[in-house]
């Protein structure tokens, strides 16, 4: 067998963990100062995890609509986190300048969340069912992710899902982190 054949038969590593895999615990300080463990949020139910770095324009083009999930579904034991790979000086920037609420967490000093999920790209963006199984998985922005993680959380809510996307609004359907 020659290095080709071997290369496109072996098993490549994943560099994200996938949707039916277990998320990675972990636990992380908030802007507030705040402990936040991925174990203990999904005893109340569902989390939305979304990595991100303050100079990804794909990011800032996401954050927003990430807002608009936490309005609509968050509380009531669905949680929103956000995961900077940034200072908290320039994380609490980018949240003022985009209009994040939704607690935020740093990631930094060797990345030690970023690096359990794999992530080679941001953003990225997990649904994170009760049972630490992974729903939706999401890299870069995707339309189709992010209206998947609306209607899991309105069904979790019980709630009639609302569009995200505006009628008036232009939103791609894809754009890669």
């Amino acid at each position: 067998m020659n290095k080709l054949t071997r290369w496109i038969n072996s098993e490549a590593t994943l560099t994200t963990i996938e949707v039916g895999q277990s998320a990675p615990g972990f636990s992380l300080k908030a802007l507030d100062g705040k402990e936040y463990a991925l174990t203990s949020l999904l005893e109340r139910g569902p989390v939305v995890l979304a990595f991100f770095k303050i100079s990804c324009p794909v990011c800032q083009f996401t954050f927003p609509f990430l807002q608009r999930l936490f309005e609509r579904y968050g509380g009531d034991g669905v949680s929103f986190l956000g995961i900077s790979q940034d200072d908290a000086r320039s994380t609490k920037e980018f949240n003022r300048e985009y209009g994040i609420r939704f607690p935020t967490l740093i990631d930094e000093h060797g990345y030690p969340a970023s690096n359990a999920y794999g992530l080679t790209n941001v953003p990225t963006i997990f649904l994170v069912a009760p049972d630490a199984s992974i729903k939706v998985q999401c890299m870069g922005f995707s339309k189709g992710d992010l209206e998947k993680i609306a209607a899991e959380l309105a069904q979790h809510r019980a709630l009639t899902p609302a569009p995200l996307f505006r009628q008036n609004e232009v939103v791609p359907d894809y754009k890669p982190g």
